[in-house]
């Protein structure tokens, strides 16, 4: 690996695009010097944001793309419009010809998920790409995966995200055997539907050495860090993560109109403004912004398509710490070096969450 940490970056992704991204990119550079950026995307856009910020010009290159994948698009549309020449395919195949350490896009995920699976390609024995994030809980930090690289899950998938949730959680954790939960609708083993059903035997059977399966865990536990690996397909992981970012921003505003109440109230906040800092800190969903695609033969870094340059700015340090701690290469041998399941062949799903 270089001393510099190379990014390659879809820069027409998301909802904001450039005016967005390029200042996440400064902010990160503001915390780490090693960084430097190649931005695809419109040039006449690109240039007069690097103009403005002459840090960051000086280590970043611009690379014109006339193909920008809509948020709307669907997976097939995108590979047909803008394979080879869309700024997310450039970004990827950066990494693919060793260009780039890693690749961030905001834009369309079922476009991204597709896209880096036949550009990059799996790792063997993986058959599908899941996003996995780092979620805050009261005891520190938990895995959540897959939170929206596809939808639906069959058994074998489930089962092959509990294997990478673990390896990842092995290498970020320091874990050597870290829990791994099932998320499913109660606790019990005749809940659920029967795709979830079947995986919690199949990981019962295993009896891994590598893990710990500890069973159905519901939605609280994930709040409560009750387990190190919460395993779910992309459809419900989605609608998990944003509405948890939904209820932090909740709480926050209801937090906000109590204390601009009386008297009493804003003196209470002088009183205590450190500690509410803190826990506005703790609930700003900026902070788990970066997903992490899993099972890929690259590092790829998925951000929420509505963030801002905070947000970008920490999936993009998230990106330079995966590269700084060689998680690829860690991931690819706590893989290969155990027995993964055969994976049964699915088609490539249509819709994106």
């Amino acid at each position: 690996m270089t001393q510099t940490v190379r990014i390659a970056i879809d820069a027409m992704g998301g909802d904001h695009g450039p005016e967005v991204i390029l200042p996440g990119a400064a902010l990160a550079l503001t915390q780490h010097a090693d960084l430097s950026f190649t931005f695809f995307g419109d040039q006449t856009r690109l240039k007069p944001l690097l103009a403005a910020n002459p840090r960051l010009a000086s280590v970043s290159s611009v690379r014109h793309t006339d193909v920008e994948i809509r948020m709307e698009d669907k997976p097939s549309q995108a590979l047909r419009n803008g394979r080879r020449t869309s700024s997310m395919w450039q970004a990827l195949e950066a990494v693919k010809r060793g260009e780039a350490d890693a690749a961030f896009s905001a834009g369309n995920t079922g476009a991204l998920m597709a896209m880096a699976k036949i550009c990059l390609h799996m790792i063997p024995a993986i058959d599908r790409p899941a996003i996995a994030v780092l979620w805050p809980t009261l005891r520190g930090e938990s895995i959540v995966l897959d939170v929206g690289a596809s939808i639906g899950a069959d058994a074998q998938h489930l089962v092959d995200l509990a294997i990478m949730g673990s390896a990842m959680a092995r290498i970020v954790f320091s874990s050597p055997r870290p829990t791994v939960g099932l998320l499913n609708i109660g606790v019990e083993e005749v809940k659920g539907i029967e795709e979830v059903k079947a995986a919690s035997r199949i990981l019962r059977e295993l009896n891994s050495t590598d893990f710990d399966y500890r069973g159905f865990v519901e939605g609280d536990d994930i709040g409560k860090g009750s387990v190190d690996v919460v395993v779910t397909e992309g459809f419900a992981g989605n609608i998990a993560l944003k509405t948890a970012e939904g209820t932090a921003k909740q709480i926050s505003a209801y937090l906000r109109e109590a204390l601009r109440g009386s008297f009493a109230s804003k003196l209470g906040y002088l009183l205590a403004r450190q500690a509410f800092r803190s826990l506005s800190n703790k609930m700003d969903p900026r902070r788990v912004n970066g997903g992490i695609l899993l099972g890929l033969e690259g590092v790829v870094i998925k951000s929420h398509g509505g963030s801002d340059a905070v947000g970008t700015a920490r999936a993009l340090e998230i990106g330079h710490g995966l590269v700084r701690d060689q998680f690829l290469r860690k991931i690819q041998n706590s893989l290969s070096e155990r027995d993964v399941p055969a994976v049964v062949a699915t088609a490539d799903p249509e819709a994106e969450a």
